[in-house]
């Protein structure tokens, strides 16, 4: 994607990620929102059985072939293989009844592709849908951009590849158009994007039309990126998009709560989960040194220094400035639940965040969990001197 899935921002020097997680969806949830837009999808059905795959096929699906997808939240599924020696997540059949060996070989085993993790991602449903002959695949999405202050439609001609790999070696095959969101896109510049897509003059307003209903949906649900992969032409003349993925603000989910209701945490990472319960910022690496900081730019600053002196953090988890003794507990519980943490490091500046609150926390859940590990705790701000012995006595060091 040409946007990562997780809006991932990455920080130098250090190797590891520090990411922003915003809800994203499985295809078949993007694209249910796009038959909601009149966004024009094929027609599709989701299975998490193999009886539903080939009833639901039956009923609804009556094109030649049909296209069976495992869903996952990663991309490059046509080119995984699963942990049970099946290979590839896309496979295309001819009847409702190959559709339904196909998800028995996907359900209940794990996909492994380039962007899951090492062990892959469990299959527990697969989309099922009427495959379309593609003239064109073209790239198409659009996004939140921070050079330009507001929407951009970023597509190419070059569609149906690794968009990335595209933009370095041809970036002048990206086309970039920035929206004022106060107005939406112009006529001019929807006819200007579809011309530059290569679409014929017959093709232009259905075109158009698409781009539009894209961006109505982007602006209307706060998404932060629709990314169509191939945003596809048939020999038909007509436009469909066949594949989709969507990323939304986490910061709208008060007013778009029938999206976030879609979000499924199988997936997630089971830290991740529980910080969220307690409003927590955590995000979870692959180092050995947990962190407990206040702050976003002390934390990473903080994983800096780790990855400065060749020791690699366990986490980002940033306990904010209105965090109370509960949560301070909680925080410290998942970093010492962590096989992979040998050390905690907690880098508290009292400006924001009283210290004593933190003491608090990490003396109650140290009590609750047991301290089998160092624990290293610098304290800087309101009230640090008093915490010393408090921390001696509580802890009995």
């Amino acid at each position: 994607m040409f946007t990562t899935r997780l809006c991932r921002v990455n920080r130098k020097p250090a190797t590891t990620g520090v990411q922003v997680r915003c809800l994203n969806l499985q295809e078949f949830q993007s694209k249910g929102l796009m038959d909601k837009f009149g966004v024009r999808t094929q027609k599709w059905i989701i299975a998490s059985t193999v009886e539903e795959a080939v009833e639901l096929s039956k009923a609804n699906l009556k094109a030649k072939e049909l296209v069976v997808k495992a869903q996952v939240l990663a991309g490059g599924r046509g080119k995984g293989h699963f942990t049970n020696g099946f290979k590839g997540g896309v496979h295309l059949c001819n009847t409702a009844e190959e559709a339904g060996e196909l998800t028995k070989q996907m359900l209940g085993s794990n996909l492994i592709t380039a962007q899951t993790p090492p062990e892959g991602v469990l299959v527990n449903k697969v989309m099922i849908a009427e495959a379309i002959d593609l003239k064109r695949e073209l790239y198409l999405s659009i996004l939140m951009d921070r050079d330009h202050g507001g929407p951009v439609y970023v597509a190419s001609q070059k569609g149906g590849m690794d968009i990335e790999e595209v933009a370095r070696t041809d970036p002048g095959a990206i086309i970039t158009v920035p929206v004022d969101i106060r107005t939406g896109p112009t006529e001019e510049q929807l006819v200007g994007l579809a011309t530059s897509l290569g679409f014929k003059k017959e093709l232009i307003p259905q075109a158009t039309n698409q781009l539009r209903c894209l961006y109505d949906m982007f602006l209307a649900l706060d998404c932060t990126q629709v990314e169509v992969n191939p945003f596809a032409e048939t020999p038909e003349g007509e436009i469909y998009a066949a594949d989709a993925k969507m990323n939304f603000d986490d910061n709208a989910s008060f007013r778009q709560k029938e999206v976030f209701a879609m979000h499924n945490t199988e997936e997630d990472d089971p830290r991740e989960v529980a910080a969220a319960k307690f409003n927590l910022n955590y995000i979870g690496m692959t180092g050995n040194i947990g962190c407990m900081v206040n702050g976003a730019g002390l934390a990473m600053a903080t994983m800096d220094i780790i990855q400065f002196y060749n020791g690699a953090p366990a986490n980002f988890l940033d306990v904010g400035g209105g965090a109370n003794e509960q949560q301070v507990t909680e925080a410290f519980k998942i970093l010492n639940s962590d096989p992979q943490v040998k050390a905690i490091l907690v880098n508290i500046f009292g400006g924001i965040m009283k210290c004593d609150i933190i003491a608090a926390g990490v003396v109650a859940a140290a009590k609750t969990v047991g301290l089998s590990m160092p624990l290293i705790v610098r304290l800087e701000g309101i009230f640090p001197p008093i915490l010393f012995t408090f921390f001696a006595f509580s802890l009995q060091l």
